[in-house]
């Protein structure tokens, strides 16, 4: 199906099939080299918007009823805001947080000057630059810590020229910090409930053939409880068991180790190599708080103990935190 134009500027047809077929498809959108492919709310990449008509890219996360009052089945909706010509924007919903922020990462390696921050956020993040900068005028830098963070900076850049591999390496983690974390007992009860309403399903459709009672009643409890529980994550399945989940860290530590072999003195382990991680300790040490990189590691290992689900931050740095911590917890800060 070809995809429909948003904006002003087309593509001709012929090119944009081709782009199309070829892009990048990160859950329901995609990107390509001519175009940007956004979804409608049932098909997946429904619309395209130019390279060059876009303007900026971000995250939005909303909040569902459920979500404000913790009494709710939903928590957070993640959204990919794609802001195109004069002002214009184009909301996709995404199922999980996590394509997006690989959707923008690929993004910012494709595409670097397109920004991929909303325009508050940016200037969130300007404010925060000058205040390292004013701080780190007021110190008497030492030439051991400008190159380190020179050092930094350049490796920081090289692992942005791979967001997949950086990416893979944190989701993994997470997925095995969210694995270890939950009841087993939860997935067995999950997965007897979906066989129930299996069962349920059958004998509705049976009932509504032979006209007897309550038919429709075991049908609709059959599939809410299948689609329910299907959807959620939660069932044991060949991609959500221990072995599958330990064996994808492993894999994504090794292709993290093979991509940083080539790098002389990669200043952190392959297990922690995450553009924020060393964007976290640049700041570290324009605020004074480390001299050298080894020491900088060891403040944010500091820094990531001391957040928890008590400590109020702002949401820049909530994004920040929720991908590298797992990273840190899963190799028990080693």
């Amino acid at each position: 199906m070809k995809p429909r134009r948003l904006g002003n500027v087309s593509i001709p047809d012929e090119e944009l099939i081709k782009d199309k077929k070829e892009c990048k498809k990160i859950g329901p959108c995609g990107i390509g080299k001519k175009a940007v492919y956004l979804s409608s709310f049932y098909i997946d990449r429904r619309y395209y918007i130019p390279i060059s008509s876009v303007k900026r890219i971000f995250k939005r996360i909303a909040m569902s009823k459920g979500g404000f009052t913790g009494k709710g089945v939903f928590g957070t909706l993640s959204y990919l805001v794609v802001v195109y010509e004069d002002g214009k924007e184009k909301q996709c919903n995404f199922k999980h947080e996590e394509d997006v922020d690989r959707f923008l990462a690929y993004i910012e390696e494709e595409y670097p000057d397109i920004p991929v921050h909303s325009l508050e956020a940016e200037r969130k993040l300007a404010e925060k630059e000058r205040w390292l900068a004013e701080k780190q005028r007021e110190r008497n830098v030492s030439e051991e810590t400008k190159r380190c963070l020179v050092k930094l900076e350049q490796a920081e850049q090289y692992l942005k020229k791979q967001s997949d591999i950086y990416m893979d390496l944190s989701q993994s983690a997470k997925k095995k910090r969210t694995y270890d974390r939950s009841n087993p007992a939860y997935k067995w009860v999950a997965l007897a409930i979906v066989l129930m309403g299996g069962a349920a399903f059958v004998y509705g459709i049976y009932a509504l053939t032979t006209h007897a009672g309550f038919g429709m009643y075991f049908l609709l409890f059959g599939l809410a409880a299948i689609f329910l529980f299907a959807g959620a994550n939660v069932l044991p399945t060949s991609k959500n068991n221990k072995n599958y989940i330990e064996k994808r860290l492993t894999e994504s530590i090794s292709q993290m180790e093979e991509y940083i072999r080539v790098y002389p003195d990669f200043p952190v382990p392959a297990h922690y190599a995450h553009p924020i991680v060393l964007k976290r300790m640049q700041e570290i040490m324009k605020e004074g708080r480390a001299r050298n990189i080894p020491e900088a590691l060891q403040v944010l290992k500091k820094d990531l103990k001391a957040l928890n689900s008590s400590v109020v931050v702002e949401k820049e740095e909530y994004d920040e935190v929720v991908a590298i911590k797992p990273m840190f917890l899963v190799m028990d800060y080693k």
